[in-house]
């Protein structure tokens, strides 16, 4: 079965919903047959390098949307941090310290549904000095519009990151402060302006397989460059707090199926990485991965980025 279903994934770009639909029900010794497949497309469309990113909680907590997911919502009773817009040499230290471990693409991340425009102004700022040390900004930034998008674009903006989190059928069920539709219309602008973007989800919030898959096609429909895949980690305070998390063998096989989906787009490990994989961090790579957010999250800590450097060193890649 798996043969059938992801050799198409090397005659054109990617799989049909239909197989990805019949390769989610892979079990035992197929989940294998289904990672070795996604490992040989990764090869072939993305090959042996491994890109990195890193990220800064700029602005956290208080946010007023109410993502059930979410340590930092103003609706969930959590103990996230709350503080205003770093200053700029807070950001830079944090860059700096990224690129030392050779990342090349780092992210400002701010909560809420948009930045003012004084803390839009200043993140602009952030920007241009990120370009002077030959960093590649990327910025989460919430619901932009057309015009400030472009000014972020002139400040030298390489990349936005615009998560649709889940599939449009299941988006209700996590979120009613915006709409699905809301971000598409941040996304459309995005592309619109021709910058690079960066959507993905979280995986495990009690979406159905059809609803991961959903989403994939979504994603290639809209053109992203680069789809991080996030997974669940419940904290406490949250409407979600209590549910279980992913195994490391389902976790895997979403990689794997987002690989033969979209086989010419990064597909990049993100949060929740180190809860979910333990032992099987490195196995993203033979699912197919070929990017990776290292260092901290949010609002959880990751894996020390030395030891994800000797990760892929250790499975034959490159950075």
């Amino acid at each position: 079965m798996i043969q059938a279903e992801t050799k198409a994934a090397h005659s054109h770009p990617g799989i049909d919903m239909r197989s990805a639909l019949l390769l989610a029900e892979s079990r035992g010794g197929d989940l294998y047959d289904l990672f070795a497949a996604a490992r040989r497309v990764r090869e072939e469309f993305r090959g042996n390098k491994v890109d990195l990113c890193s990220i800064v909680n700029a602005k956290s907590g208080a946010c007023p949307e109410d993502c059930s997911f979410c340590a930092q919502s103003s609706h969930n009773q959590t103990r996230a941090n709350i503080y205003p817009l770093l200053n700029k040499e807070s950001i830079m230290e944090a860059a700096l310290f990224a690129k030392q471990h050779g990342v090349k693409r780092f992210c400002i991340v701010t909560s809420g549904y948009a930045p003012s425009n004084t803390d839009l102004d200043n993140i602009c700022h952030f920007i241009s000095e990120l370009r002077k040390n030959d960093i590649l900004p990327c910025a989460t930034l919430g619901m932009l519009s057309h015009d400030q998008l472009n000014q972020l674009k002139e400040a030298g903006l390489n990349r936005y990151h615009h998560n649709l989190e889940t599939s449009e059928a299941f988006f209700s069920e996590i979120c009613t402060t915006h709409t699905y539709q809301d971000k598409m219309k941040t996304i459309r602008a995005v592309k619109a302006l021709d910058l690079s973007l960066c959507s993905g989800g979280i995986f495990g919030l009690g979406e159905s397989w059809e609803d991961r898959i959903e989403m994939a096609f979504s994603l290639k429909d809209i053109g992203v460059d680069s789809v991080p895949v996030n997974f669940f980690t419940p904290v406490k305070g949250t409407p979600l707090d209590k549910r279980e998390m992913l195994t490391p063998l389902e976790a895997l096989k979403i990689i794997a199926i987002y690989r033969l989906v979209l086989p010419e787009c990064e597909i990049r490990v993100c949060g929740g990485r180190p809860l979910t994989l333990r032992d099987l961090n490195s196995h993203i790579f033979t699912a197919g991965a070929d990017g990776l957010l290292i260092g901290n999250y949010l609002t959880t800590q990751g894996r020390n980025p030395k030891d994800d450097l000797q990760m892929i060193r250790d499975m034959g890649l490159e950075i």
